[in-house]
């Protein structure tokens, strides 16, 4: 955490809210404002990891059990906020990270709210906001139509999305990808995030796969199908594992140049 805590803003059923939470040893305190203070304070402990119980967890791996012994506080928690992951994880499909979290900024500031409290912080814009911004103002974010479309139809169907929090992880990926655009990558980052599913792979992604691979294998290159293989001794904690390995495992050695950022705004 870093000064003044770690803050967060964030549109609750009741109304925008604004959540800070600071640490002192091994307790975390919480602090709301807004119309929906009551409720994330109530969802504080869930969002924390204070939820999540890592007691049936194997490391099978010395690598694994390295990290689990470094680190025995991390927690896998759960924003129950779909919506708000689910937008930012779309606009960062197929792009570079530091493009989505620059496009999804820019989104924040023009279409959200000022978020109450005593920091300057940006709720992100409603589900209807956005399902009624036509594709092409995207642009200007950095969005391109195909992206674009696919967060407005998300939030056309925001309710039966939200709806998920209140089902088993497998279900509520199935719903997700029900929509088009909605993929096995982006249905498993929500469901990490949102939902606190513990045993979540985004399947799809650039990097994983060779951290996997490097980190369980000693292979500098990986695939989905190794990825899974070797991650297979820890299914139903399969997110676990990923992220004590982002979090703690040597990374691969690169090849090639780094992937070139883009400014789609300006094309």
């Amino acid at each position: 955490m870093g000064v003044g805590g770690v803050w967060r803003a964030t549109r609750t059923p009741i109304g925008p809210a604004t959540l800070q939470l600071t640490q002192s040893g091994g307790e975390v305190t919480a602090r709301g404002w807004g119309p929906g203070a009551e409720w994330v304070l109530e969802h504080a402990p869930a969002l924390v990891g204070a939820d999540d119980d890592p007691r049936p967890f194997v490391a099978h791996h010395p690598v694994v059990g390295d990290l689990y012994r470094r680190m025995p506080g991390l927690r896998l928690g759960r924003s129950t906020a779909v919506m708000e992951a689910l937008v930012p994880t779309v606009i960062e499909q197929k792009v570079v990270g530091k493009d989505a979290r620059r496009s999804y900024a820019k989104l924040v500031r023009a279409l959200g709210e000022p978020a109450p409290g005593p920091v300057r912080l940006f709720v992100p814009p409603s589900p209807d906001v956005l399902a009624s911004t036509p594709s092409w103002a995207f642009h200007r974010f950095g969005i391109e139509r195909r992206r674009a479309e696919t967060v407005i139809r998300a939030c056309r169907y925001a309710r039966r999305l939200e709806e998920t929090t209140s089902m088993p992880p497998a279900a509520a990926r199935q719903r997700m990808q029900a929509l088009p655009g909605i993929g096995p990558w982006t249905s498993n980052e929500v469901s990490a995030l949102a939902l606190g599913d513990v045993d979540a792979v985004s399947v799809g992604d650039y990097h994983l796969p060779h951290l996997v691979a490097f980190a369980l294998a000693g292979e500098p290159r990986g695939d989905d199908d190794r990825m899974l293989e070797l991650l297979e001794p820890y299914r139903g904690q399969r997110a676990r594992v990923l992220r004590l390995l982002e979090a703690g495992a040597p990374t691969p050695p690169r090849r090639g140049p780094r992937m070139a950022l883009r400014d789609i705004a300006r094309i």
